[in-house]
């Protein structure tokens, strides 16, 4: 098995790997701020099927598949591009319906946030028809698992991180696990911590939010990071 040193410098990559902002933890931040911690956490959850995902595909060689297929590397990084664009225009949208009916739902939502402890979810009495829709569970598990099935970098990343650790001459499914759970905690606590703060925040900040301009920000970032995913190249 892994050594307890080599676990220990593992997980210290993984940690740093994980709160680097990415599209993971933007999705985080923007489902904390509009759906309270507990939904995020679904869209978190979602993220680290993916990495389970990404990491028994770059045990089978899939990585391998991607570095020598010029075409499989590039439908996967237009779909991803493509959904992280998407999400952007979508909060951009949102914006604008988030400042329309803020003059109709300030004082009970205000009241209700009032009342809602830093970690707990926003009121569904507060979020109208559509936004309701959005922040079903199974909607947010999907974007999260979505957004880290389309990234090709995570597929690299995994690829090239994982096999520095093990050890060889030893059954390579258990080590592939432990890197794996580890990883995915890592991730877990990024995602929720960066989460809790997104919840913080907007309790403080209800007026720029209401305005709009959080939405706003996050559309650009989402947009830029698929267009950086498109400029993306095989190594």
């Amino acid at each position: 098995m892994i050594s307890i040193p080599a676990l220990g410098l593992f997980a210290g990559f993984a940690v740093v790997a994980s709160f680097t902002p990415g599209p993971a933890v933007m999705l985080a931040v923007n489902n904390a701020m509009h759906f309270g911690w507990r939904r995020a956490l679904w869209s978190s959850l979602g993220n680290i099927s993916g990495l389970l995902t990404l990491s028994m595909l770059s045990a089978l060689g899939i990585n391998a598949v991607l570095q020598g297929s010029a075409t499989a590397f590039t439908l996967l990084k237009t779909a991803g591009a493509l959904y992280l664009i998407w999400l952007g225009v979508q909060q951009w949208r949102k914006a604008g319906a988030m400042r329309r009916a803020a003059g109709e739902h300030r004082v009970g939502e205000l009241r209700s946030l009032d009342r809602t402890a830093p970690g707990s979810e926003v009121p569904e009495a507060g979020l109208a028809a559509p936004a309701l829709a959005q922040a079903r569970p199974r909607v947010l598990y999907r974007r999260g698992l979505t957004v880290a099935l389309t990234n090709p970098k995570a597929i690299a990343f995994i690829a090239a991180l994982f096999p520095q650790f093990l050890r060889t001459g030893q059954a390579a499914l258990p080590q592939y696990a432990v890197l794996t759970a580890t990883f995915m905690a890592m991730s877990l606590l990024a995602l929720s911590s960066y989460a809790a703060l997104a919840v913080l925040a907007r309790r403080r900040l209800r007026g720029w939010f209401e305005a709009g301009w959080p939405q706003r920000a996050s559309a650009g970032v989402f947009c830029a990071f698929g267009i950086a995913m498109l400029r993306l190249h095989r190594n």
